[in-house]
């Protein structure tokens, strides 16, 4: 990929500090020895281990004037009309589109996403800036009230700049589901991106200014564990939202808390995959692969736990198994590849431990449990069944290509296993009756819930969860809201009571 320019000048660090959850943040506040800064940022090619580039993290000057840069720009951007905020957003979206190659090689370098999906997840991040810049002032319009006396409404103005805290599993996606809407609402953003993405991460802050945003107004900082509290106490940022690990999500929250901030976490999950007696298992193993394995099964809301009716589990789970074993290790540049590295040696090295810890705790493997016999970060796909409530895999988020198969008696036990989990972030379930299947989705705790499908990926469609998967909405009419003023203003004509 061309070099991209950036405000920030680079040098060699060669410490590193990340972990394998939705986020590199589940030590998100580890406090480094005395005069040591922990953050590093890496380009590592999870295909063959090798290193690409190293980053230096910004200095708390350069820091400091990024965060006065931000507060300037939002008093000029505020006052600019949706129409002009729209013309910078859908020509970013254009440069997505034309860049797609680039864009796309980047994120398959740097953590290992096949090049297909790379492609389709910055045509998605395109479509979200799009969404937006088209739907952004009908959304925010003012909302008509009517009081008794008088007239009223309700108007959104925006909170001013924001943070945004975004994982590795989607490095272009996650930044464009919260540039998108906070942008054209008239906020301004300065985001920490993960440490394994820095070039991802570079490129789409240079995607900003090439599509003519006045600067400030998107900064990508390559900031250390310190400086993110820092910017999270400044009185200039009035707002937070974090997509990552509990860890991480409990210490954001807290601090945003603290500091009386309006704050959205999404902090991953462990959805069920409730395949009813009746489910059409033609349909619905193409549904359970894809559910598992979409970007290496590293995703929040990727089906983990696969909760199968008796009557029809033997034949559920022979099938399942028959199609993952025809997914095919290689390169995740080459089309034809079908299984894909994690996104880091460190990523595999924790699963590989949790499925060891599963079955050590009772836990029976089907297929795979180990990494594979080859350079890079590859994991063999897996299955665990026979997982007892007293296991640590009953309650654990697996990040990556392994299943969790259970069996029961009846859809009444599969809603009540869906349910006893910490988690509550998405779910479906699979069956030709789709009343039933409705039924079933509304007696799910999750945020969102998928009959027959797993199609998250559409900009209109909310995106959030419950329980341990955090708070708030992205995406969708809801997303635009999360961080905006909603100002009564009452107009009476009458006299002030005596």
């Amino acid at each position: 990929m061309k070099q991209q320019r950036s405000p920030y000048t680079y040098s060699l660090l060669h410490v590193t500090d990340r972990v394998p959850q939705c986020c590199d943040a589940a030590s998100f506040y580890k406090i480094p020895q005395k005069g040591i800064r922990i953050m590093s940022y890496e380009s590592i090619n999870p295909y063959d281990g090798k290193t690409i580039k190293t980053f230096d993290n910004i200095s708390d000057a350069q820091l400091k004037k990024s965060l006065a840069t931000a507060e300037s720009s939002f008093q000029a951007w505020k006052q600019t009309s949706y129409e002009d905020r729209a013309v910078i957003v859908n020509k970013a979206a254009q440069l997505l589109r034309a860049r797609i190659d680039d864009f796309a090689q980047l994120a398959t370098l740097e953590m290992g996403k096949r090049i297909d999906e790379a492609r389709g997840e910055v045509t998605l991040s395109a479509e979200i800036l799009d969404y937006y810049a088209q739907h952004a002032e009908e959304f925010l319009q003012p909302v008509k009230l009517n009081p008794k006396v008088g007239e009223a409404h309700m108007e959104s103005s925006p909170f001013g700049v924001l943070f945004c805290i975004e994982p590795w599993n989607f490095p272009y996606y996650q930044l464009a589901r919260v540039a998108g809407p906070q942008l054209m609402a008239g906020n301004v953003i300065v985001v920490k991106h993960a440490a394994c993405v820095p070039q991802c991460a570079i490129a789409f802050e240079q995607l900003w200014i090439d599509a003519g945003a006045p600067a400030g107004i998107y900064t990508n900082l390559l900031i250390t564990h310190e400086q993110s509290g820092a910017i999270i106490d400044d009185p200039r940022v009035k707002g937070v939202a974090l997509t990552g690990s509990v860890p991480a999500g409990r210490v954001v929250a807290a601090r945003a808390g603290k500091n009386l901030k309006k704050s959205s976490m999404e902090l991953g999950g462990s959805d069920a995959f409730i395949v009813l007696d009746d489910a059409d298992l033609e349909k619905t193993i193409p549904w359970a692969v894809w559910g598992r394995m979409f970007n290496g099964g590293q995703t929040c809301c990727a089906s983990k736990r696969f909760i199968v009716l008796d009557s029809i589990a033997d034949e559920f789970i022979a099938k399942f198994q028959a199609a993952l074993r025809d997914l095919k290790p290689g390169d995740p540049m080459d089309p034809a590849t079908t299984h894909g590295p994690m996104s880091t040696e460190k990523a595999l090295v924790q699963l590989v431990g949790q499925v060891d810890d599963a079955v050590k705790h009772g836990a029976k493997l089907l297929m795979g449990g180990k990494r594979l016999d080859r350079p890079g970060a590859f994991m063999e796909i897996t299955v665990l069944t026979d997982i007892a409530p007293d296991n640590p895999a009953y309650r654990d988020e697996f990040f990556g290509p392994v299943v969790s198969f259970f069996r029961v008696k009846d859809e009444a036990a599969a809603i009540a296993l869906a349910n006893d989990s910490d988690f509550g972030l998405g779910g479906s379930v699979f069956t030709k009756d789709v009343a039933r299947g409705k039924r079933v989705a509304s007696q799910v705790d999750t945020g969102m819930m998928f009959v027959n499908n797993i199609d998250w990926s559409d900009a209109e469609l909310p995106f959030g969860g419950v329980k341990d998967s955090g708070y708030g909405k992205e995406l969708g009419n809801m997303g635009i809201h999360e961080f905006v003023n909603k100002k009564l203003v009452r107009t009476v004509d009458q006299d002030a009571p005596t």
